[in-house]
C-alpha cells in the first residue's frame, strides 16, 4: 500500500517553526513581520483563500493588513496602493491575490511589487532567482511541494522527475526545483505526446494540470512517489461538493508515496506563505 503523505501534519510542523521564528523577530526587531493581501472583487474562492490565510497569520502572530477593493477600481489606483505597501515600513510581505478582474493587468500589477516583499514569488526577478539558483522567494505551491519531497528524498540525484503541467504558477518553478537538486526533469503540456509513457518512467510524477482524474494507476511506475497538485471543485450527483485531484487515487496502491486531495499539497500551500513571509522580514529587517 502506498504512503499518505499527510500534508496537514507537515504544514503544522512548518507552522511552529513559523511562529517560534516570529517570536525571534519580535523580541530582536520590536514588531512582528507584517503581510499585506489585496484582494480585488468578490470572487468567492478567493475570498475563501484570503480568509483563511488571515487566520493563519494571526495564529502564527504575523500581523495581517487585508485591503479588499471594488472590482472597478482603476487599475493606477491599485497601482498607487501597491506603491504605498512597498514603502510602508511595517509591511515585509504583500500578496495580491489571484485572478484579477480581466479589465487589469495581473502582470503590470505583480511586476510593481517591490521584489523583497513578493511573497508569492511571482516577480521576474524571484523568477530569475530561482532559475539561476541565487536566492529569491519561491512560489507557496511549489515550495510546499519540494518541502514535502525533501521529506523522502534524501538524495535526488538522477531521478527522472515528471511534471504535468507548466504553468508559471507551479509547473515551471517546481521542475527548475528539482533540477536544482539534479532530477533529471521532463516537463509535459497540453500538447505533450504519449504522456502516459512518458510518466511510467518516472520516479516522482508531480500532477499540476487541473484535470480530474487525468493521471491513471497504469500511467504511474511501482514505487513512484506521486504529488497531486490539482484540486477541482466538483458538485455530485447528491448536490454536495467534492474536492478532487488531477490522480485517480483509488488506483495508486503500487505507489511508494501519495498527496491525498484534500489534505496534501493545498495545507502546505498557506503554511509556505507564512514561511516566505518571515524570510522576507528577515531580509528586510537584518540588512
Amino acid at each position: 500500500m502506498a504512503i499518505v503523505i499527510d500534508g496537514k501534519a507537515v504544514a503544522a510542523s512548518l507552522r511552529e517553526t513559523v511562529s517560534a521564528d516570529v517570536a525571534e523577530i519580535v523580541a530582536r526587531h520590536g514588531r512582528p513581520p507584517g503581510l499585506a493581501v489585496v484582494l480585488v472583487g468578490n470572487d468567492p474562492a478567493s475570498e475563501v483563500y484570503v480568509g483563511n490565510k488571515m487566520t493563519q497569520c494571526r495564529k502564527v502572530g504575523i500581523s495581517s493588513f487585508e485591503h479588499r477593493l471594488s472590482p472597478d477600481i482603476d487599475q493606477n489606483d491599485l497601482i498607487l496602493l501597491i506603491d504605498a505597501l512597498n514603502q510602508n515600513p511595517l509591511i515585509d510581505g504583500i500578496l495580491v491575490q489571484l485572478p484579477l478582474p480581466s479589465e487589469l493587468d495581473a502582470g503590470l500589477i505583480l511586476d510593481r511589487i517591490n521584489p523583497a516583499k513578493d511573497v508569492d514569488g511571482f516577480h521576474p526577478v524571484n523568477v530569475g532567482r530561482l532559475s539561476t539558483g541565487t536566492g529569491g522567494l519561491i512560489p507557496c505551491t511549489p515550495l510546499g511541494c519540494i518541502t514535502l519531497l525533501d521529506g523522502l528524498f534524501s538524495d535526488y540525484r538522477g531521478l527522472n522527475a515528471v511534471v504535468i503541467g507548466k504553468s508559471n504558477v507551479v509547473g515551471k518553478p517546481l521542475a527548475l526545483l528539482l533540477l536544482d537538486r539534479e532530477c533529471t526533469v521532463t516537463v509535459t503540456h497540453i500538447a505533450t505526446r504519449n504522456l502516459a509513457e512518458i510518466t511510467r518512467h518516472a520516479d516522482i510524477l508531480v500532477a499540476a494540470a487541473g484535470a480530474v482524474g487525468l493521471v491513471r494507476g497504469n500511467w504511474v511506475k511501482p514505487g513512484a512517489v506521486v504529488i497531486d497538485v490539482g484540486i477541482t471543485r466538483v458538485v455530485g450527483d447528491d448536490g454536495k461538493t467534492r474536492l478532487l485531484g488531477d490522480c485517480a487515487s483509488d488506483e495508486m496502491d503500487h505507489a511508494r508515496a501519495v498527496t491525498p486531495v484534500p489534505g496534501g499539497v493545498g495545507p502546505m500551500t498557506i503554511a509556505c506563505l507564512l514561511s516566505n513571509t518571515v524570510r522576507a522580514a528577515r531580509s528586510i529587517l537584518e540588512t
